[in-house]
């Protein structure tokens, strides 16, 4: 997710502001005035600067830097000077910029605040930067222990709602769980976005025109692997499976096709967080 790159380039400062200025309204324009949290670091934050009136945009700064000093000894040293300069300038505008608040309705401001902030959390990924620190810090317990990334932020995230719960009141840690969905959902977005790739594997006896549909009408590649069945009467020892990797707007169409060729196909589709390379990349950069 996080690659090594030169320090500073037009898109990546591009991303960052737009990720600074994203979070900024959504703490400042809806979930500040209304005491919602978030999850991950900045749900941190939020949570003892409701407890205890620490002016919040000293507490991201607080709060983030052990996982910038984390991030630079387990990312790069680039990725920790872009951190640290989008966490101050989100801290400084979170201090100096007011927003009057949008709305009074709970549900609105749990998730119109969420998805402001996760796009602000997305585009600063985008740019090679964080500004909420908690994957960096799964990354490294990962890395050193044997519970996965999702799985710790899952807990972490489990652990801080149920302190809320019980250090402010119930139904603002039900709200803040909102938050932290629309929050996930958004970042998720912005970083894949709306070329987020499908792997798609086929098996069919029709495997031949399948293959001739995806590369002449789609354009797509296709990897053929040879297998055996393995079902009783049905083994064949010359099967050929298919694997090709689409965008999430060209599954509709693969799968209307394949129907029309085969309607007893066995298909498997699953989620790519990214790709290198290959046909699909090149018609994509091509457009």
């Amino acid at each position: 997710m996080f690659r090594n790159r030169a320090v500073f380039s037009v898109t990546s400062c591009i991303y960052m502001i737009l990720g600074v200025i994203s979070a900024t309204i959504g703490l400042k324009a809806f979930l500040l005035s209304n005491n919602f949290l978030d999850g991950g670091a900045m749900g941190v934050s939020l949570l003892i600067n409701i407890l205890t009136d620490i002016d919040l945009s000293v507490l991201i700064i607080i709060i983030n830097l052990p996982f910038i000093i984390i991030g630079y000894r387990q990312i790069s040293w680039q990725f920790a000077i872009r951190s640290t300069i989008s966490i101050i300038l989100l801290s400084v505008l979170v201090h100096f910029v007011e927003l009057p608040s949008i709305t009074s309705d709970k549900l609105l401001i749990a998730i119109f605040g969420g998805v402001f902030l996760g796009a602000g959390i997305g585009f600063s990924i985008r740019g090679g930067s964080v500004i909420d620190g908690t994957e960096v810090l799964a990354i490294y317990v990962s890395r050193r222990g044997g519970i996965t990334v999702g799985n710790f932020i899952a807990i972490f995230n489990v652990a801080l709602f149920l302190i809320a719960a019980f250090l402010i009141n119930v139904e603002t840690a039900m709200y803040s769980m909102l938050t932290y969905v629309a929050a996930s959902k958004s970042v998720d977005f912005i970083i894949n976005g709306i070329e987020e790739y499908i792997g798609v594997t086929i098996v069919s006896p029709q495997n031949a025109d399948i293959r001739h549909m995806i590369t002449d009408q789609l354009h797509r590649g296709v990897t053929v692997y040879r297998a055996a069945g393995g079902y009783q009467s049905a083994h064949d020892e010359n099967r050929k499976v298919l694997f090709c990797v689409v965008t999430r707007l060209e599954v509709t169409k693969l799968l209307s096709e394949i129907e029309k060729i085969d309607p007893t196909a066995f298909v498997v589709q699953h989620s790519i967080r990214e790709i290198k390379g290959g046909v699909l990349k090149k018609h994509v950069i091509s457009h």
